[in-house]
């Protein structure tokens, strides 16, 4: 069913109501406790995910961006038009990492992304200028092996000139064995690809 509370302008999708809930680190401080859909954003610390989800929401200042990478420790919530939350998680460049080098989210957010009925979609994000690295093949790698449905989103397309987004796409679809549906080149500053993310919440 389609949300109720968004509108359109122009054909865009806009919302009515975007606000910020909490910053937790157990499942006792998860919000939703009626069963609304969730969608994460993971990403190494400055691949983007605040300036993303402000671009989704419009809402210029919802999540905080900071030029200090791996600012954000906690997970974070947003409500959307009270029908749907974004989630953000701390970028795993600055995760607890384990002495095989494998990616530890830690126990609260690996507790976050595993059985959780209401997270619908994890969008997983990569720098389109940097193409996948090691730690984003294992987060594809882990996401997969517990079966969550997932978004690629390549970020900062804008940074590469129009030439060249092309060719960088190509990289990033065969380094991650994608099909095109599977990938979505977005910009926070040009608002390449946000549309086709709004569409995905509903």
């Amino acid at each position: 069913m389609a949300n109720p509370y968004v509108f359109l302008l122009m054909g865009e999708i806009m919302y009515k109501k975007c606000e910020y809930i909490i910053s937790a680190v157990s499942k006792a401080q998860y919000p939703n406790k009626t069963g609304l859909s969730e969608y994460v954003f993971l990403g190494r610390s400055n691949v983007g995910k605040s300036s993303l989800i402000n671009a989704i929401t419009g809402r210029r200042l919802l999540a905080h961006t900071s030029a200090k990478p791996g600012k954000t420790q906690t997970i974070n919530f947003f409500l959307i038009d009270d029908s749907f939350y974004l989630v953000d998680v701390p970028g795993y460049g600055y995760a607890v990492r384990s002495k095989e080098k494998r990616l530890d989210f830690g126990t609260y957010i690996e507790n976050y992304l595993k059985n959780n009925p209401n997270l619908k979609i994890a969008f997983l994000l990569v720098d389109t200028k940097v193409g996948p690295t090691t730690d984003d093949l294992m987060m594809s790698a882990y996401l997969n092996h517990f079966k969550i449905k997932t978004k690629i989103i390549a970020t900062k397309a804008d940074k590469i000139g129009k030439t060249l987004v092309l060719r960088h796409r190509k990289q990033i679809k065969e380094r991650m064995n994608l099909h095109d549906e599977d990938l979505i080149l977005t910009s926070s500053k040009t608002k390449m690809g946000i549309e086709e993310i709004r569409k995905l919440l509903v």
